[in-house]
């Protein structure tokens, strides 16, 4: 088996510290360090490509650049690199969805990989329009996902659903080949639209404990299905030469988080309705120290940013240690991103994706006997 590893576009800015917001709260004021250009966003995702990353994650929200539109256009600048576009279920109707999606594989020749996103925050919902509470989203999207996968397999749809109704819905092109499609959620509404409709279950990076926890849940209801599913995690990294380095960086991005920030963003993220997000919080619960949960895993990173909030933290040979941890449990896929994400992306292709391919449990998707050695400026 080969683990697959997919990068991150940083849409709503990127910096030398860390870019707090999502889940309801603002970008913070770093991301005007590196602005989400397509240029920009082009660059790291050429590192990544060259890397031997699948795809690069882009996320979704008030708070960033929109997703679609966003990776059309770095999509033109890259070769191979599969973009797993987050997108919220409940403000675009299925069938318009199913045909964007087929347009978007054969104009970029089928790379694209979809990540379904509920949406935790009834406020930022209704921004959008949107005053379904959470548990309703979730049956709304199992209903939206019933009505795509029908699209997709070329049969004509019709649904009288609890919250989306179509006539006689069907694709003049279906797409070649079909996108897989990820999904995260740890309410039981959550699980069982996993368990029916998704190729690949995300979780965030909490304890392996906790992991394993979620993974035998979520298998438990698939199987009840008649379905297997794969499993990813969310994770940043900072990852140096020593495990010295590493925890000096970690220790350089704390120094930076603002107490007003701080405060400010824990306020926000506290109102969120998503489990998902009350488990990253009570991982540190605001504190500053005893951060790390578990050797090599930090919880810092949530002290200002919602939703992922947990970071891979050590030497190259620790932080491969632990991603073949998480993969013993059952992760087959790791979707990751550090700041600046332009020169994480080298510290950790550079760094672990060789040790791991010296181990076997990884080798490059596009057929490289070593993951290209670049020299950097910033690389030691």
């Amino acid at each position: 088996m080969s683990l697959t590893f997919h990068w991150f576009l940083p849409t709503n800015g990127d910096s030398r510290h860390v870019v707090g917001g999502g889940h309801g709260t603002p970008a913070t004021a770093s991301g005007r360090d590196r602005p989400p250009t397509v240029a920009y966003l082009s660059q790291i995702a050429r590192a990544a490509e060259d890397l031997g990353f699948v795809g690069a994650l882009t996320p979704t929200g008030a708070w960033c650049e929109d997703a679609w539109l966003t990776t059309a256009m770095v999509s033109q600048h890259t070769e191979r690199l599969k973009f797993l576009v987050a997108f919220r279920p409940g403000f675009v109707s299925p069938t318009l969805a199913a045909q964007m999606a087929s347009t978007f594989q054969r104009q970029t020749g089928g790379r694209l990989l979809l990540n379904v996103v509920t949406g935790g925050e009834s406020h930022e919902q209704r921004a959008y329009g949107d005053f379904l509470d959470k548990d309703a989203r979730y049956r709304r999207t199992g209903e939206f996902l019933e009505v795509v996968r029908g699209l997709w397999a070329g049969r004509t749809v019709d649904l009288d659903g609890e919250h989306l109704r179509v006539e006689d819905a069907r694709l003049a092109r279906v797409p070649e080949p079909v996108p897989e499609v990820y999904f995260g959620g740890s309410s039981p509404v959550a699980g069982e639209v996993a368990a029916r409709y998704v190729d690949v279950y995300l979780t965030w990076g909490e304890p392996p404990a906790q992991v394993a926890e979620k993974i035998a849940w979520i298998r438990g209801l698939a199987a009840e299905q008649g379905r297997t599913l794969r499993f990813g995690i969310r994770l940043h990294v900072i990852t140096r030469d020593t495990s010295e380095q590493a925890w000096a960086e970690a220790g350089r991005l704390l120094d930076g988080f603002d107490p007003e920030t701080v405060r400010s963003v824990q306020s926000g993220l506290a109102r969120s309705e998503s489990e998902g997000q009350q488990r990253m919080l009570a991982l540190h619960g605001g504190r500053r120290d005893a951060l790390e949960i578990h050797p090599n895993l930090w919880a810092g990173i949530g002290l200002v940013r919602g939703g992922a909030g947990t970071a891979l933290v050590g030497s190259h040979d620790e932080v491969a240690e632990r991603i073949k941890e998480y993969a013993g449990l059952g992760i087959e896929e790791f979707v990751l991103s550090g700041y600046p994400h332009l020169e994480e992306a080298y510290w950790f292709g550079e760094g672990v994706l060789p040790r791991l391919a010296a181990e076997g449990v990884w080798r490059h998707p596009a057929g490289k006997g070593e993951v290209p050695s670049a020299q950097v400026p910033f690389a030691s």
